[in-house]
């Protein structure tokens, strides 16, 4: 069986290497079993019926119309946590950053560079940007996936006391989070006893805006607020507001936009959080990985718009089954494999939202016409039988 795949943006080769030679680039995405994307939007873009899978190399979606995906039987995955490492690093930078004037220490030798007696003069002028340790400061962290585990933990081991906020917090999580973390009962309670805030969380409707005017109001006079996960969840106008009237000592990001660039006592930076060399490789490897085990096996890992199931690496014909979440649909497929007189081996079912999934390995070869009817049951949106 071979397989086609198609990059919308540049893709590292150490990813890509991971394809087997089953597996071949298409010049266009018509025609493409899979796409892998990076920041590409894909909401104007016409989705072919070739395509099975969109794997972005990343762990943000905003650039993939996740619901149009689903009705077309499209499964839509993600990397979580493969570029964790290279946010950490950048939003422990962040910190150090905000906490002593770093860049205005270089701004000001940079604009007397020619000055003769400038080492005699730094000694005088270096005042003005001296600042604080963060060792034994308060660091809030809101959110404790991949990303907010790392910056608890390292920032534990700087020495800072740390809050950690995040009601959905998974068992994996829970295992790596340092003991010494203190885990916040409400987000209120964070913002009341930290000197530093950093978010992370994904943007979805109900976190837009989650750190505004109210939040920053119960927050510390002097606090610093970072952002390295996405611009929205930030209220521009209020965190404005407050670096002009200096409740906010600082904000640091790196989502460049209008409101935000230019306003004293913002560092603001390009979205270079994910942006290392390893981050890129082991996204792209991720991406691969997860490509491939759908394709040849079926299993979903880290989908954003269907439920994860896996049956472990297939060794019989296996048949796949994407589908609305409505009553008797394995009752329904069920009875249309026996009437074909096809004994069903194994099989697994999972859901999520509107959206459900149907693995099925069965211990004969399968007609195409079992295909058929399968796609025929209301409901259904794709069927892939693997042999």
């Amino acid at each position: 069986m071979m397989y086609k795949y198609y990059c919308l943006n540049p893709i590292s080769p150490v990813g890509l290497e991971k394809f087997t030679d089953d597996y071949v680039p298409a010049g266009e995405a018509k025609g493409a079993d899979a796409v892998l994307v990076r920041s590409a939007s894909m909401h104007e873009m016409e989705l072919p019926s070739s395509l099975k899978a969109v794997a972005r190399a990343g762990a943000g979606v905003n650039n993939i119309p996740l619901e149009r995906c689903a009705d077309q039987g499209i499964v839509v995955f993600n990397t979580p946590g493969a570029n964790a490492n290279g946010v950490k690093e950048l939003v422990i930078a962040g910190m150090l950053l905000a906490s002593r004037d770093i860049i205005g220490g270089i701004n000001w030798v940079q604009e007397n560079e020619e000055d003769g007696n400038i080492a005699k003069d730094a000694e005088k002028a270096k005042k003005a940007f001296a600042g604080c340790e963060i060792e034994g400061k308060k660091l809030g962290v809101i959110g404790l996936g991949a990303i907010g585990v790392l910056v608890a933990n390292a920032a534990t081991n700087l020495g800072m006391e740390v809050y950690g906020y995040d009601p959905y917090v998974s068992v994996d999580s829970a295992w790596r989070l340092s003991r010494s973390i203190r885990h916040a009962q409400s987000v209120d309670e964070l913002y009341q006893e930290c000197d530093y805030i950093t978010i992370h969380v994904p943007a979805m409707e109900e976190t837009k805006g989650f750190i505004d005017k109210n939040a920053i109001d119960l927050m510390k006079d002097g606090v610093v607020i970072l952002n390295f996960a996405r611009d929205v969840l930030v209220n521009s106008e209020a965190v404005v507001d407050a670096l002009i009237s200096g409740k906010v000592k600082r904000y640091v990001t790196d989502f460049p936009t209008p409101e935000i660039a230019g306003v004293r006592n913002a560092i603001v930076i390009p979205h270079l959080g994910a942006s290392t060399e390893e981050s890129e490789d082991n996204c792209a490897k991720m991406a691969v990985k997860e490509v491939r085990d759908f394709l040849e096996n079926g299993n979903i890992t880290h989908s954003v718009n269907y439920p994860d199931c896996t049956m472990g690496i297939r060794n019989k014909t296996r048949i796949t089954i994407l589908h609305r979440n409505i009553p008797n649909m394995i009752g329904q497929f069920t009875a249309l494999l026996a009437k074909d007189n096809i004994n069903i081996a194994d099989m697994t079912n999972k859901s999520r939202g509107a959206y459900a999934y149907t693995m099925i390995d069965v211990d004969s070869e399968t007609e195409e016409s079992v295909s058929r009817e399968l796609g025929e049951v209301e409901g259904v949106l794709r069927v892939r039988i693997i042999r």
